[in-house]
């Protein structure tokens, strides 16, 4: 299904699911009405209710030279003023009895999808919701290990986390400029606790709104079309370094940090697909990341990929 397609769904008010892989190109839209037919789930809940379990994934983590050799070029590209801020990501092969249905099941978070046999994430991090005429999006950037002293106010204090959130906040708010007026910086760097099973994490996000009319369902699809792929999980300026992602990174992200959300008729909310595992002829990956810039640190991003392979 086209952009142009979606935009004729939101003219005729029809609730569906949209999927999108990071990079846009492989897109697939369900009308809620037809979704008992596909083997997919979904839940979309910002007021979930805390299960717990004792369910955790066991980690072949990525060699660190490995990761090292990516975050070098990364940098390299960094003083050349190819890019200011890239999301580095890996995969990391995991050992689990459970099926993706079980994952699903078991994993805390607001986004939830579980797609086939394919993939299932459980994401944090909100992509934009849209609800009468206003569109707001919360970038996540910034994350550390709840247990150290004092982390909220390390963590808000960091010269490195601090530029690299402001840079994505900058870029979110130029990516939400192209399709609504009136944007503007609701709320910058609040922290949310996050228990990752093995420890509890602090993440840092920022809060954009932004006018978008009466008129934004008739455009749903164009609107969604600009905003992709997702800044947050990308980097800025956002053309040069999808093109450092796909030269360094060497595998293929797939739908991993690409979005899925739900439009119900009225309101538009959805999510960015990070906390993801897929399923592969030799097991399960999980795929991870995080935002580099001039000030990063390698064996800090390293530690941090690996603190977000997960089950919340």
């Amino acid at each position: 299904m086209t952009f142009k397609q979606i935009n004729s769904l939101g003219i005729e008010r029809v609730p569906f699911l949209f999927i999108s892989d990071f990079l846009a190109q492989k897109i697939e839209v369900i009308p809620l009405d037809e979704l008992s037919s596909h083997d997919i789930e979904f839940c979309i809940n910002e007021d979930y209710a805390h299960k717990k379990h004792k369910n955790f994934f066991k980690k072949d983590v990525i060699g660190y030279e490995s990761y090292k050799k990516k975050f070098d070029k990364i940098i390299e590209h960094i003083k050349s003023g190819d890019t200011y801020l890239l999301n580095l990501t890996a995969p990391t092969k995991i050992h689990s009895d459970l099926t993706l249905k079980e994952i699903y099941n078991y994993a805390n978070a607001h986004y939830k999808l579980r797609y086939k046999d394919e993939f299932v994430c459980f994401s944090p991090e909100k992509f934009i919701r849209i609800k009468e005429s206003k569109i707001h999006t919360f970038p996540m950037k910034g994350t550390i290990d709840a247990s150290i002293a004092d982390a909220k106010n390390k963590i808000l204090h960091d010269e490195k986390e601090m530029a690299e959130h402001t840079m994505v906040v900058d870029l979110l708010r130029n990516d939400l400029s192209i399709v609504a007026s009136d944007v503007k910086v609701e709320e910058f760097r609040y922290v949310q606790k996050i228990d990752s099973g093995e420890k509890e994490l602090l993440q840092v996000s920022s809060h954009i709104s932004g006018s978008v009319g009466d008129d934004w369902q008739e455009r749903i699809g164009d609107i969604l079309s600009a905003l992709l792929p997702a800044g947050s999980i990308s980097g800025t300026p956002k053309k040069s370094t999808l093109e450092i992602i796909k030269n360094v990174e060497g595998y293929e992200r797939g739908f991993f940090s690409g979005v899925f959300g739900i439009y119900d008729g009225e309101c538009f909310d959805s999510g960015v697909m990070i906390r993801y595992v897929e399923k592969t002829e030799d097991g399960y990956i999980y795929k991870s990341g995080g935002g580099i810039t001039l000030d990063s640190d390698v064996k800090l991003e390293y530690n941090e990929l690996l603190d977000k392979v997960y089950l919340p």
